[in-house]
């Protein structure tokens, strides 16, 4: 049997980068490259109920062990994009056996992995450690995960675990909040779900934030600078009153844990027009509509202070916190608890800074907290995983869908 980070080094290899501001799924046609490879492996496996669709959407299944079939459905999902804004393509992997526990070259690339700057480098000693060559991503986000779940899957059609009804399916565009969208929960056949698409493995994650795009039209007024004094409006400078507007702390750099934040994605201008992209973030509902608020009112004094029409701004929801539709199905984040405690770590429960499949799954209607995949400082050259940690995701894995 293939070990986990066999499968990892394998499919980082498949260029599968999502697109933002495309009006398709998948965003890329490039990610049919690793849905077919991945339809194909499920069926040497012996996985039934084998089905892509036309959206780059994967589904398997393993059918409840024999006296298993009154046990709830269990479903495990991961993605199969990389982040759009860092190449995910040629990806070349450095696998170090035996790693040392200090700095790393990334290839050629004059990046370092450091402990100095990722303090979990050390605990990693002695381990297979796996990381980019500095010029692209890994990719173990998410397929770390997609190979946790087929190692896993492998390993109960071999040792033969007794098991309930298990469903898989791979998806496609999470990087660009697609992913859940068009989920055959149907085809699906799950009563709940895991998507296996966090870091840490002791963490187990059902708290998002809320989440919505804020994007800031500016029109200015140009005139000769000669002639300018009480006539022009500048709209670059605008835009940047209007950042200055807003808490100066309130940064992801200044921010953890619950602590929300707005941030200035991109910004761009000239004298006649500018724009602005953030994106707003907080856990607490009431807090999150605060900040909407804050947004609103500085349209509101940009527009008298310069005039109506000078700043336009567009709030888009993107998602909401999944605690809110969780808090009744606690027994499955307990259950995932357990499957961690007999793995040897102790389980934690984090807040996810972000978004995952599984806020809007559960949001539809299908229960779906967050595991961990083993990696770390995912969306950049620095990603990084364990042969090892990669084993244990997949022991808990079969420890939460195993015979109890």
């Amino acid at each position: 049997m293939m070990r986990a980070y066999e499968r990892l080094l394998k499919y980082a290899a498949v260029h599968t980068a999502s697109a933002e501001d495309v009006d398709a799924t998948p965003t890329t046609a490039r990610q049919f490259d690793l849905a077919h490879l991945l339809a194909d492996e499920l069926r040497a496996l012996g996985m039934a109920e084998v089905y892509e669709d036309e959206h780059a959407y994967v589904y398997a299944a393993l059918p409840a062990s024999a006296g298993m079939e009154g046990e709830r459905a269990i479903g495990l999902i991961a993605h199969i994009d990389t982040v759009p804004d860092f190449s995910g393509e040629n990806v070349r992997p450095q696998v170090i056996e035996n790693y040392n526990g200090g700095e790393v070259a990334l290839g050629t690339s004059g990046r370092v992995l450091s402990p100095e700057k990722f303090a979990e480098l050390p605990t990693l000693k002695g381990q297979t450690l796996i990381t980019t060559d500095g010029t692209t991503v890994l990719g173990a986000d998410d397929k770390a995960g997609v190979a946790e779940i087929m190692t896993a899957c492998e390993r109960i059609i071999a040792q033969g675990i007794p098991h309930g009804r298990i469903a898989v399916c791979f998806t496609p565009d999470e990087e660009v909040g697609h992913g859940a969208a068009l989920l055959d929960f149907d085809r699906l056949g799950a009563d709940f779900a895991y998507t296996v698409d966090g870091g840490a493995l002791e963490e187990v994650n059902f708290e998002t934030f809320n989440a919505a795009a804020a994007h800031w039209d500016v029109t200015g007024f140009n005139i000769h600078p000669g002639d300018a004094k009480n006539t022009m409006i500048n709209a670059s400078l605008v835009a940047c009153e209007i950042n200055a507007m807003l808490p100066a702390g309130d940064t992801p750099a200044h921010t953890e844990g619950y602590e929300g934040f707005y941030h200035l994605m991109s910004m761009t201008g000239t004298v006649e027009r500018a724009e602005l992209d953030y994106i707003v973030r907080d856990h607490s509902a009431a807090s999150f509509a605060a900040r909407e608020t804050t947004l609103r009112h500085i349209e509101k004094l940009i527009n008298e202070k310069y005039g109506a029409g000078t700043a336009k701004l567009t709030l888009t929801e993107q998602y909401r916190n999944m605690a809110e539709c969780m808090s009744d199905h606690m027994d499955i984040v307990e259950r995932a608890e357990r499957a961690i405690a007999a793995a040897g770590l102790k389980p934690v429960r984090v807040p996810v800074r972000g978004g995952t499949d599984g806020a809007q799954l559960s949001l539809r209607g299908l229960p779906c907290p967050n595991l961990g995949t083993g990696g770390y400082s995912f969306h950049g050259p620095y990603e990084h995983i364990t042969a090892e940690a990669m084993d244990t995701a997949v022991e808990i894995i079969l420890g939460i869908v195993g015979k109890r």
